[in-house]
């Protein structure tokens, strides 16, 4: 290695050493989403109070997991907001060679359950806040980190809530998911629900006279999959996602509990990922007229107490932003890489731009093939094309 690329390297991981320590301590806490995420949040609003930096926390109904939000600079006009989710989903099941929430270097790699997704980016953030204060901006930058992402893209509602009655709001949005620093204009959005089926148990030798709960939830699977199989087949297509088309998936099945018993109660989960473009609604009408008109009428011809019960565990709207409008181009920039794509997760984006009004991006440092594994890790390498991005935002605010 040429000997002034070699420097350029070493220089780059001084430079990030903040942040690897700021990555370390947010990946000891665990922000599994099922469990409070307020020590890290903690940790974070007393970090920004070092710099003298105030930041607003919105908390959920429970008071044991919070919003951060706070703005840097101006606060007459709209800045540039930095977003990021501080959950991250559970580890129980997975083969993991070292503990999941002891940040581990090994080989240019960083080990830790959230550092791809996307406690990397929330420590890069951080790690640039004494450069912003130092910056003499000409626009804000706002942080904006959320909980119970991971579950829908629950928690950021309520910071919306807030924004969204602001005066003065960010005027755009750069969500900090990994994508390997490439800007992602798009996504699909997500309706997740629950079904329970309520059956009419008996005797299963005598199993006509009953209602088999678990027969009739698995006859709407079978139909939610011919629905699946039609929009595989008619579209509408997007050719930019490498699933170009909505899909509907069943996720999760319970159950019955003996073999000589018909089951009176039967319970699945599914989604839609829908296109943009794609209203879900018309599909979760297909479903509901099919289980009111066909199943229902069915199982009530047997005991009138039977049916189905729908519940909606999370629904967030997909992301589509114009790539010739001036924020792409000034993102792009700044990346100095001029191609853009569309992704098949999720993300908070989707809302911003909906709620708010603002054009919102999705470009962050690690890629998702790591993310929800074992042995989830963020290279060296991304961390410092990441810090590169976010020094060259705050010069050009400068």
């Amino acid at each position: 290695m040429p000997s002034s690329i070699a420097s350029e390297k070493e220089t780059s991981l001084v430079i990030e050493a903040k942040a690897i320590e700021l990555l370390r301590t947010l990946v000891g806490f665990d922000t599994t989403s099922y469990k409070s995420n307020l020590e890290l949040i903690e940790f974070i609003q007393s970090y920004l109070i070092n710099y003298d930096i105030q930041s607003t926390l919105v908390h959920d109904e429970s008071g044991k997991k919070a919003n951060l939000y706070a703005t840097i600079g101006r606060t007459d006009i709209g800045g540039i907001m930095l977003s990021g989710h501080t959950d991250v989903v559970p580890v129980a099941g997975q083969d993991w060679n070292t503990d999941p929430f002891c940040l581990i270097e090994s080989d240019d790699k960083l080990y830790g359950r959230g550092s791809a997704d996307m406690k990397g980016f929330i420590a890069l953030v951080l790690s640039r806040v004494p450069e912003m204060l130092s910056a003499n901006l000409s626009k804000p930058i706002h942080l904006a980190f959320s909980y119970d992402e991971e579950v829908g893209c629950i928690g950021v509602q309520r910071l919306l809530d807030l924004l969204e009655h602001q005066p003065i709001k960010p005027s755009c949005c750069i969500v900090g998911e990994p994508t390997s620093m490439e800007v992602v204009i798009g996504h699909k959005g997500k309706c997740a629900r629950r079904v329970q089926v309520r059956g009419h148990a008996c005797h299963s030798g005598q199993s006509p006279f009953g209602v088999n709960a678990i027969d009739y939830a698995s006859e709407l699977i079978v139909y939610i999959r011919q629905l699946a199989r039609e929009k595989e087949k008619n579209g509408p297509f997007d050719k930019d996602y490498k699933v170009p088309y909505t899909t509907l998936h069943t996720g999760v099945v319970q159950g019955g509990t003996a073999l000589n018993i018909v089951p009176n109660f039967c319970q699945f989960d599914f989604e839609i990922r829908h296109l943009y473009e794609e209203d879900p609604q018309h599909l979760l009408d297909k479903i509901e007229t099919y289980t009111r008109d066909h199943l229902e009428t069915e199982m009530r011809s047997i005991a009138a107490d039977t049916g189905f019960d729908f519940e909606t565990l999370a629904t967030y709207p997909g992301l589509l932003t114009d790539p010739g409008i001036e924020f792409v181009s000034y993102v792009k920039q700044l990346l100095d890489n001029d191609a853009h794509s569309k992704v098949t997760f999720g993300t908070e984006g989707g809302l911003f731009q909906k709620r708010l009004g603002i054009p919102t991006l999705v470009c962050g440092p690690g890629n998702i093939d790591q993310a929800h594994k074992a042995n989830e890790f963020i290279s060296l390498e991304q961390l410092q094309i990441g810090g590169k991005f976010l020094d060259c935002l705050i010069q050009s605010l400068n």
